[in-house]
């Protein structure tokens, strides 16, 4: 075999790592969600501690990823990558035997730090990994339908592993799989070099934004919990933002910033970054509500609620195949375009559920609908965030990217069920009392919730149409300046 061969091979292995790495990382945000109940009751949580389990590990997560990013950057992406998964394989041991809520919500936070450790790190690798156009374009295909599938899957395997083994399994099952990933990394994964350092760390900086981060997303939390104008809802959105502005302005006067403003300030950069802001409360909005759809309306169980869900992973990986191939002929504005409006599309489909309506009618067609979109959204805009990225930053970029997702999935939760409880109050009191009224209710609070995750992908395209302006001939020369950080 020639050594080109072997060369290719190896890079194709190193993508089957670096995915099933994000894909770890992604689902662990969902793939505790049905086990949930099951948790509060074996370690005996109560009902104001139980979202804990969930935010322990998207608070340190969304907190420390810019700063992730950065070690990446300055230690090696290699060398990060192992750390974190070694580093996620203990925590969710840590978490999945923990025998008392103290212990899990302590794993869980732990998963979260590493996690920040291998998100960027994953990202940054693909790019730096695959340097001819169309080899690129499919890495990031196979990438992006990993990371819009993710949380899907994370739903399915929840409840496999909750109604067949334990809840401790949806923790468990991490450990031999991110071992086993360290394992393969250390054969098949580039070693890259690291980008020079001519300073000190950013610590003002990184103390500042990862403060902002999580009152933000934790301020999101408490809004679907106590509401928008709760004072701790409040005081934590203000701080937060006020943080935000903060860490621009150390950011604008330091020699050795942790997020040069030139990676968000370039156009197209800065679109794809709004991009991934705005999709992900989108796909929550899905999510959301079509869970509770299938549980409390249909009487699905965890299993079969889980299920319901493969239209749409199924969805993004066949689209996704077909996208890489797009991607080098059209550029990413045209599949930007076309994605976020079929995902608008896909939404106001299902915002067209009635009561007695079942699954094929209705929320079949629109989760593929939406799988398309998705699929063309996460396999144009990687790239497109990461576009003339100098060498030394692409870790922090990647890092960028992940944390505007996660506050876009915050948000999104904390917006769409604030709307959601509105809209079922609203209606129920604005309707004759009848057996049938609660389920009326809450079907027409999911519809509205399906129509505002519209809006957002329609945003969304206005956002392509105004800022992103990538050539396909772009995409040829974009991999050559990345070669030297190869070692």
């Amino acid at each position: 075999m020639s050594a080109t061969r072997v060369a290719s091979d190896r890079r194709w292995w190193a993508l089957s790592v670096l995915s099933i790495t994000q894909l770890v990382v992604v689902l662990d945000a969902t793939i505790v969600a049905i086990a949930l109940p099951y948790m509060q009751n074996d370690l005996g949580i109560s009902d104001a501690d139980k979202q804990w389990v969930l935010t322990a590990y998207t608070l340190i997560f969304g907190g420390l990823l810019l700063l992730g990013g950065r070690l990446a950057d300055y230690l090696g992406r290699r060398r990060i990558l192992l750390v974190g998964l070694i580093g996620f394989a203990v925590s969710s041991a840590l978490a999945g035997l923990a025998d008392t809520a103290g212990l899990l919500f302590a794993g869980r936070a732990l998963q979260g730090l590493f996690g920040a450790l291998l998100a960027p790190a994953a990202l940054s690798l693909v790019s730096l990994t695959f340097t001819e156009t169309k080899e690129r374009a499919r890495a990031f295909a196979v990438y992006g339908a990993v990371s819009g599938a993710g949380s899907a899957i994370g739903l399915i395997g929840g409840g496999v592993l909750t109604e067949y083994a334990s809840w401790r399994w949806c923790l468990l099952v991490n450990t031999p799989i991110a071992l086993a990933a360290a394992a393969a990394a250390v054969v098949v994964v580039i070693k890259d070099v690291p980008a020079k350092r001519t300073g000190g760390y950013d610590l003002p900086g990184a103390v500042c934004v990862t403060a902002a981060l999580v009152a933000i997303v934790y301020g999101c939390n408490r809004a679907a919990e106590d509401g928008w104008t709760a004072a701790s809802t409040l005081t934590l959105l203000v701080g937060g933002s006020a943080l935000l502005a903060l860490f621009v302005f150390i950011e604008s006067r330091v020699a050795n910033p942790l997020l040069p403003l030139r990676i968000p300030g370039e156009t197209n950069r800065g679109g794809a970054f709004l991009i991934a802001l705005l999709v992900p409360i989108a796909i929550f909005a899905m999510f959301l509500f079509l869970t509770y759809y299938f549980q409390q309306t249909l009487g699905y169980s965890p299993l079969k609620a889980g299920c319901a869900f493969l239209p749409f992973p199924a969805g993004v990986l066949v689209a996704a195949g077909v996208a890489s191939k797009l991607l080098p002929q059209v550029g990413p504005r045209i599949l930007l375009l076309v994605g976020t409006l079929l995902g608008a599309a896909g939404l106001i489909f299902l915002a067209q559920l009635e009561f007695g309506d079942g699954y094929a009618q209705v929320v079949l067609p629109a989760q593929i609908i939406f799988a398309l979109g998705v699929a063309l959204v996460f396999v144009a805009m990687q790239p497109t965030a990461l576009h003339s990225i100098d060498d030394r930053d692409i870790g922090v970029a990647s890092g960028l990217l992940n944390a505007v997702q996660q506050v876009g999935a915050s948000i999104g939760t904390a917006l769409l069920t604030t709307i959601a409880v509105q809209a079922m109050k609203e209606y129920a009191t604005s309707h004759p009392p009848e057996p049938t009224l609660p389920a009326k209710a809450a079907i027409h609070s999911y519809t509205v919730g399906f129509y505002w995750g519209a809006g957002f992908c329609v945003v969304a395209a206005i956002v392509v149409a105004l800022t992103i302006r990538v050539k396909p001939k772009d995409l040829v020369t974009e991999p050559e300046r990345l070669a030297a950080v190869v070692d």
